[in-house]
């Protein structure tokens, strides 16, 4: 039961991974804290249940579309939201995003109502068994492999190519990087870009698991920050580690405690939080240096 148990959360924590990088890569860089992130996910999983209702396209095959719609919703989002209130109070940034939230909220409530919404592919309810006491979920490890893949896709993309070494540069000292010509507003457009598509890709591969609703995000809001403050703000690898524990202990909660299932990771983060103020790989002053 143990092993079923640590499989679940390892498989589950991948995709909290996923979602986590995006809100951990828009604040490293532009340094502004998206309250409007959980509710991009909501729309992936509505996209992708809309694709799959009337294309009958599969959620993992939808992420081609996913990726370059919400990445243009990622850039709107800044030109119209976060780019205004850039040089404004951070209490403004706070209201802006969180005015996005609700906005986003309300317009799913409007167009879609609050029914419950899901995909059923044909192997959503299909389990490999390994032995008599294992046996996987082939939903979860679809997801999982394909978070993990697009994960890979995205660091060798921040640490190989131009635009990735320049949102590394701008999120390590800004000043400096404006002195070598990169165009700071430019880059924080593709960090929030690329934050609002990997949300987008998590709702899509959530939607198999997960009912869509338009409060969705809410619940993956919270776990997202829990994600990225654990694992240290701004720091890429703690994302990835937050999200394994994250999903580890949601797992084993919800077998054995299942009425702390949601606590328990907010219990081990103020735990984490007294012993380390900056999380498990954060450093003093993360908030001002940025993504690593």
């Amino acid at each position: 039961m143990i092993l079923q148990i640590l499989i679940s959360g390892i498989l589950l924590g991948g995709v909290y991974i996923l979602a986590s990088i995006g809100l951990t890569l828009i604040f490293g860089v532009a340094k502004v804290v998206n309250f409007a992130h959980g509710e991009i996910l909501m729309l992936g999983m509505y996209l992708t249940f809309w694709l799959y209702s009337i294309f009958n396209l599969d959620p993992t095959y939808s992420i081609a579309i996913v990726i370059p719609i919400f990445f243009l919703l990622g850039t709107l989002m800044y030109l119209f939201v976060i780019r205004p209130s850039l040089n404004a109070p951070e209490l403004t940034q706070v209201f802006a995003t969180l005015g996005l939230s609700i906005l986003l909220q309300n317009l799913a409530l409007l167009l879609w109502g609050a029914d419950y919404r899901t995909v059923k592919t044909f192997y959503s309810n299909t389990a490999v068994t390994i032995s008599p006491e294992i046996s996987i979920s082939v939903s979860r490890v679809v997801a999982f492999v394909t978070s993990l893949l697009i994960l890979l896709v995205l660091i060798i993309f921040l640490k190989k190519t131009y635009i990735g070494k320049a949102i590394q540069a701008v999120s390590q000292d800004r000043s400096a990087a404006m002195l070598m010509g990169i165009s700071v507003k430019r880059i924080y457009m593709y960090a929030v870009g690329i934050g609002c598509a990997c949300a987008g890709l998590a709702g899509a591969l959530l939607i198999p698991q997960y009912y869509a609703f338009p409060t969705a995000g809410v619940s993956f809001i919270l776990i997202s920050f829990v994600v990225v403050v654990l694992g240290g703000i701004g720091s890429i690898p703690g994302a990835i580690v937050g999200g394994i524990i994250v999903g580890l202990l949601e797992s084993i909660t919800g077998v054995f405690v299942p009425e702390l299932k949601e606590a328990s990771y907010f219990i081990f983060f103020i735990v984490i939080l007294l012993i380390r103020p900056n999380g498990l790989f954060g450093v003093k002053g993360a908030g001002e240096e940025g993504a690593r």
